[in-house]
């Protein structure tokens, strides 16, 4: 029996909306990698783009967990010798939180084309309104992410 492999005009995408309000950066991020992967599809193959699109609303209030807001760097290059400039997480968070979350959900996808092609299907968006109501997304609820942080 052959192998069944879906044609893409055969693959239906959802639209889904996280609230990151209070979750922890690196649990949403896997989670959200996953979806748009398509790895929660029984339709999924490698080599396709089977995922669906992702919308994160509250970028600004993710959580980091231990010291990963002073200790862990952020890295990026000008591509000129000693180009190279880097700062910590936390700040990044403060300055630029949608980039924060769209970089780290970046790091979980594939690094090739279809990576990059996965990773137009993500929409961030550091306070909660998003301009994507007309596709009516699904929330999608992500277990095991929420900061216990201060929950004394």
């Amino acid at each position: 029996m052959p192998t069944y492999s879906p044609k893409t005009k055969d693959i239906e995408r959802a639209w889904h909306v996280v609230d990151a309000e209070g979750l922890v950066l690196g649990r949403m991020a896997t989670e959200v990698a996953r979806v748009l992967r398509g790895k929660h599809k029984p339709e999924f193959t490698p080599h396709l783009d089977t995922g669906d699109h992702v919308i994160i609303v509250n970028a600004d209030k993710v959580v980091l967990t231990g010291n990963k807001a002073t200790d862990k760097q952020v890295y990026r290059h000008s591509g000129y010798p000693g180009g190279l400039h880097q700062t910590t997480y936390g700040h990044l968070l403060e300055t630029q939180p949608a980039e924060t979350v769209r970089r780290t959900v970046k790091g979980m996808l594939p690094k090739n084309r279809l990576g990059r092609q996965m990773l137009r299907k993500l929409k961030v968006y550091a306070g909660p309104a998003h301009p994507h109501e007309a596709q009516k997304p699904l929330p999608l609820e992500i277990a095991g992410a929420r900061s216990h942080i201060g929950d004394s």
